[in-house]
């Protein structure tokens, strides 16, 4: 007796619904074939600072940012909810201190990384340990290596940025925008006399910029002179250099938003021309450390600063 429900079918009708099931599945091997090619012809690739290139299949979902300043310009690109962790330090804008630390300037924390499982990672070659970034480059870990040594760089890592996040027409707008403010602040202050500047990041020991800094990068845009520019990266100075080199101005930035109290300690010696006409400023040092669209703002502080020496 036949089971209910079952229908008997002839060798021919058997036959055209295998032909129908083979057709859709070369469709689905067609169309499989040709997103493979799209995904393919959509990879892209960058070379970072240290002339290596990054490449990736897609535009990145998982990002590990090494550097504040990286993960700054990341959530200015609009890729901030696909950052998954950051380092130490890193509190702008506020959302990127809801990330996972992974790390600081001399040890990551290689376990959450490997947890986290990023398809890119940002670092800083000279804020991050050297071991331990190569070591994720064995690991087979895409990483874009970062060296920002300017204000013109800034422009340059937003767009490679721009580029690996799939976020390129953002990045042109804002590289724009950039660029633009950066060229008035160089069309207003360039040409103005030339002031002498003793910037100082910090008192104990006495520590200022050299030549290869942003902030000497701003201290020249704004038509200043940085008094200790021939000096490589965070050089610390003698008080007798500083009273010798007499700057006309003394800007400081110390750990926070707020004006330092150890600047008043020039007020001891009212022979440098800085303490006598009372040209002591302070800037947030976030405005010009950083290598981020807020450098934008430091420098315009910096040149209003500097200005004030002039009027």
């Amino acid at each position: 007796m036949p089971v209910s429900g079952y229908k008997k079918v002839s060798i021919t009708e058997l036959l055209m619904t295998l032909e129908t099931i083979y057709k859709h599945l070369l469709c689905v091997c067609v169309l499989t074939s040709a997103f493979s090619g799209v995904t393919m012809a959509q990879s892209i690739s960058v070379v970072d600072d240290d002339g290596h290139s990054v490449s990736l299949k897609q535009p990145a979902q998982r990002i590990i940012s090494l550097a504040p300043s990286m993960t700054e310009l990341l959530f200015s690109l609009g890729a901030g909810d696909r950052v998954v962790g950051v380092m130490d330090f890193s509190d702008y804008p506020p959302e990127a201190r809801q990330r996972p630390v992974v790390g600081r300037f001399d040890m990551l924390d290689m376990e959450t990384i490997l947890v986290l499982q990023p398809d890119l990672i940002v670092a800083w070659r000279s804020g991050n340990p050297r071991n331990s970034i190569q070591r994720l480059k064995d690991l087979g870990f895409a990483v874009y290596i970062a060296e920002p040594d300017s204000l013109a760089s800034i422009a340059g890592h937003l767009s490679r940025l721009g580029v690996l996040t799939g976020q390129t027409g953002e990045a042109e707008l804002l590289q724009q925008h950039f660029d633009t403010e950066l060229d008035t602040l160089q069309t207003i202050y360039s040409d103005r006399a030339a002031v002498n500047v003793f910037y100082q990041v910090w008192h104990s020991p006495i520590i200022s910029v050299g030549g290869g800094e942003l902030i000497n990068d701003m201290i020249r845009l704004c038509g200043g002179r940085n008094i200790f520019a021939e000096l490589p990266v965070g050089p610390k100075v003698n008080l007798e250099d500083v009273l010798v080199r007499d700057p006309q101005i003394i800007i400081a930035s110390g750990s926070n938003d707020d004006t330092p109290e150890w600047l008043k300690d020039w007020l001891k010696w009212p022979q440098l021309q800085a303490v006598k006409n009372q040209h002591l400023y302070s800037i947030a040092p976030d405005l010009v450390q950083r290598h981020s669209l807020r450098a934008l703002q430091g420098a315009a502080s910096m040149c209003e600063h500097i200005d004030q020496v002039r009027n």
